[in-house]
C-alpha cells in the first residue's frame, strides 16, 4: 500500500485540481498556485532546520537560482510544441532548476556548514544577499528592471474538455509537491535520516560515534537547496515576471515563519503553516476594503505572537496531521 501511495495521491489530487480549474476565479487559482509554492519552500527548509537542526537563513537565494534558470531557459531554448509537449519541457525547466540549486547549496555548505548557530545563520543570509546583488547588477537577467516574458505552461485539452493553463501549472506543481514530500519522508526514515536527527539532537555525540556531521550537514542542505531550486521555478512560471526584490531576505525569513509555526519536527506541521501564512494576508484582505486602512499585517503578525506564545512548539510540534486521526485503544 505504501508503494502506491505516491500515485493514489497524485490522481487524488489531479481530480481535486479538476474542481478548482472549472468553479475558481483567476484570482483564487493564483493563490492556490502560490500555496503549493510556499509548501515546497517550507518542506525542503525545514529538513535543513528542523531535522538537521542548523540555521539557514538563505533560501530565498537558491530559490532566486531556480527561478531566473527556469526563466531564461524558457524564454532562450522554447521547444517546438508539434516535437516535444510545452507540458514535459515545464517539468525539464524545474528540474534543470533544481539541479543548478543544489550545486550552489554544495558550494555554500562546504564551508558554510563547519559553523553553527548564528554563525552559520549570517554566513547563509550573506550568500542570499550576494545572489539578489548579482542578479541586480545583470543586465542579461534584467537587473533592477526584472525579467519579462516568462512562459506559463500551455492549456491542456481531453477530446470536448479544455482545461487552461492553471491546471497544467497545477499538474506539475501537485507532482513535484508529492515528490518533496516522499523524497524528504523517506530520508527521515532510513540511516541518512538519522544521522540528520543525531546531528540536531547531540553533534558532538554524532561526531565521536563516527557520523562525519559536515558531510551529513552538506548532504542535508543539498537536497533542500535541489527542492528550494524547484519551488524558484514555480514561482517564476506562476507570476511571469520576478524581480531581484522578491528574492530579499523577508523571503527567507518567511519560509523560516512557516517551518517554525508548523513544528521543526513534524513532516505536515509546515505544510499546514505554509497554506495558513499564504492564505491569511489574502483572507484579511476585504478588512482593508471595509476599514479604508490596511490592518492586514498587523494583524497577521499578532497572530503569529500569540500562536507562539500559546504553541511554542509550533502548530503539531513532533506528531503528523495522521497521528491524531489514529484511535486510541481502550485497555
Amino acid at each position: 500500500m505504501m508503494k502506491s501511495a505516491p500515485l493514489i495521491s497524485f490522481v487524488i489530487l489531479a481530480l481535486m485540481g479538476l474542481m478548482l480549474d472549472q468553479f475558481l476565479n483567476p484570482y483564487l487559482q493564483r493563490t492556490m498556485a502560490l500555496v503549493l509554492v510556499n509548501i515546497i519552500l517550507a518542506m525542503s527548509l525545514n529538513l535543513v532546520n528542523g531535522y538537521t537542526g542548523q540555521f539557514s537563513l538563505g533560501h530565498a537565494g537558491f530559490m532566486a537560482i531556480g527561478a531566473y534558470t527556469s526563466a531564461y531557459l524558457s524564454t532562450h531554448w522554447v521547444a517546438p510544441a508539434a516535437i516535444v509537449p510545452h507540458l514535459l519541457f515545464f517539468i525539464f525547466y524545474s528540474l534543470v532548476s533544481g539541479c543548478f540549486a543544489a550545486i550552489a547549496g554544495w558550494l555554500v555548505g562546504q564551508p558554510s556548514l563547519r559553523l553553527k548557530g548564528d554563525y552559520l545563520a549570517i554566513v547563509t543570509l550573506g550568500f542570499g544577499e550576494i545572489i539578489r546583488v548579482i542578479i541586480l547588477n545583470s543586465s542579461a537577467l534584467g537587473g533592477a528592471r526584472g525579467y519579462f516574458g516568462i512562459p506559463g505552461p500551455s492549456p491542456i485539452s481531453f477530446g470536448g474538455l479544455a482545461l487552461n493553463a492553471f491546471y497544467s501549472f497545477y499538474l506539475v506543481a501537485i507532482l513535484w509537491v508529492l515528490t518533496c514530500f516522499f523524497v524528504i519522508y523517506r530520508t527521515i526514515s532510513s540511516t541518512h535520516g538519522r544521522a540528520f536527527m543525531s546531528i540536531r539532537e547531540d553533534e558532538i555525540a554524532a561526531d565521536s560515534l563516527g557520523i562525519h556531521t559536515t558531510r551529513v550537514k552538506v548532504k542535508s542542505f543539498v537536497l533542500s537547496s535541489f527542492f528550494a531550486g524547484v519551488a524558484g521555478s514555480l514561482f517564476s512560471h506562476c507570476m511571469n515576471f520576478i524581480a531581484p526584490s522578491t528574492f530579499s531576505m523577508l523571503m527567507s525569513i518567511n519560509v523560516v515563519i512557516m517551518v517554525v509555526l508548523g513544528g521543526m519536527g513534524s513532516m505536515t506541521g509546515p505544510i499546514l503553516a505554509a497554506v495558513i501564512i499564504s492564505v491569511l494576508p489574502e483572507a484579511l484582505r476585504p478588512l482593508q476594503e471595509l476599514t479604508g486602512q490596511d490592518y492586514r499585517m498587523v494583524i497577521y503578525s499578532l497572530i503569529l505572537i500569540v500562536l507562539m506564545l500559546v504553541r511554542p512548539q509550533g502548530l503539531l510540534g513532533h506528531k503528523e496531521i495522521w497521528n491524531f486521526w489514529r484511535k486510541t485503544r481502550v485497555e
